[in-house]
């Protein structure tokens, strides 16, 4: 099939990546179109920060900038209403977890069920044709003997392929980067060279405005507590256990001859237990909801590269398979602050082999 005759829908949230990845793939000759959803519950009491975050009133303000893009780039551009999904998978979620005492990434979700799924889905119900859905992601889709496989991109640096761990291997199939070949400085030029507006606005921080996660639970649910030694002796007392997470140190509000972190979250009865940094290292976890990417199943051990946040840099281990959609990690070193809710995904060189939910450490 030729460039001109497959359509490709891009993801645009308003910001430089986007933006680049649409004007490229016009440039090269594909009929492009640009996608942008609508996700943020103006009943939600948050204020507007400036900043391009994913969740927040200045929503409005970014699929405007979309649309100036589109206008730019003559080509035409949609705006789809998800957010009565939004709010019921990622936001709904994301309060789940967290009174559970876990550390969610709602970005993972949000990529797998509402970004990569119900608006290209939805868009597609609503009459708008396209052949592949893409985003301005720095990550790349390799064929290989009919399987896609997810691969970090040229400049590593900029790898986001941790939060794309969770696409499934059709997602994938329908979906491309145009940007996994590029570095940041390098496409901040390309959008300065074409005259793109967007090419100095800020890259996007945090997932709720102003980090404000309080807004989004309802009077009650947050409840102070205790702040307990591994021994259960009272230490100080705590704001809501939300305001937390495992490895945490500052803001903790209480006096020690030597520092202490935070390693783990009683949510049950409401406590926060500190102790000090030897005790965080973990000699390995147990993962759920796995999704797996270049390999079928996990039916015996495997060697790869496991990172267990977005900044760690992935630590040797060996993967078994444990019980129902499961995996155990054990890894060759001890590791800091495995935290339950986040995501631990695996590597193997330069390709995900999938990933999973952290349900405990070992």
């Amino acid at each position: 099939m030729k460039r001109g005759k497959i359509r490709i829908a891009i993801g645009l949230s308003g910001g430089v990546d986007s933006s680049v990845a649409v004007a490229l793939l016009k440039e090269e000759g594909y009929d492009v179109i640009g996608l942008s959803m609508e996700i943020f519950d103006s009943s939600v009491d948050l204020r507007g920060s400036g900043k391009h975050t994913c969740y927040g009133p200045e929503e409005k303000e970014h699929i405007k900038s979309a649309a100036a893009i589109c206008r730019e780039l003559a080509i035409p551009f949609y705006v789809i209403d998800l957010k009565k999904e939004f709010t019921r998978h990622v936001i709904g979620n994301f309060r789940r977890e967290y009174l559970n005492g876990r550390t969610p990434n709602p970005c993972i979700l949000c990529n797998r069920l509402i970004k990569f799924g119900l608006l290209p889905e939805k868009a597609r119900k609503s009459g708008i044709n396209f052949d592949l859905f893409g985003t301005g992601h720095y990550a790349r889709i390799v064929e290989s003997n009919g399987r896609f496989l997810l691969k970090k991109p040229l400049d590593v640096s900029k790898d986001q392929t941790y939060f794309l761990y969770g696409l499934a291997p059709e997602q994938l199939s329908r979906t491309i980067f145009p940007l996994g070949d590029y570095g940041k400085e390098e496409v901040r030029d390309i959008a300065r060279s074409l005259g793109l507006k967007t090419s100095d606005n800020p890259e996007s921080q945090d997932f709720v405005t102003g980090n404000d996660y309080g807004s989004l639970f309802k009077p009650g649910e947050i409840k102070n507590g205790d702040i307990v030694n591994e021994k259960g002796d009272i230490l100080g007392r705590h704001r809501g256990i939300i305001y937390y997470t495992v490895g945490q140190r500052k803001g903790l509000g209480i006096s020690s001859p030597t520092p202490l972190y935070v390693k783990s979250i009683d949510a049950e009865n409401n406590r926060i237990v500190v102790s000090d940094k030897g005790s965080l290292f973990s000699k390995g976890l147990v993962a759920s909801n796995l999704n797996l990417i270049s390999i079928d199943k996990l039916d015996k051990p495997a060697r790869a590269r496991v990172k267990i946040r977005l900044q760690h840099e992935g630590a040797q281990a060996t993967i078994s398979p444990y019980g129902k959609k499961g995996a155990k990690v054990v890894f060759d070193e001890p590791q800091i602050s495995v935290t339950p809710g986040q995501s631990a995904v695996f590597y193997v060189d330069d390709t995900v082999l999938g990933g999973g939910i952290i349900k405990r450490s070992l």
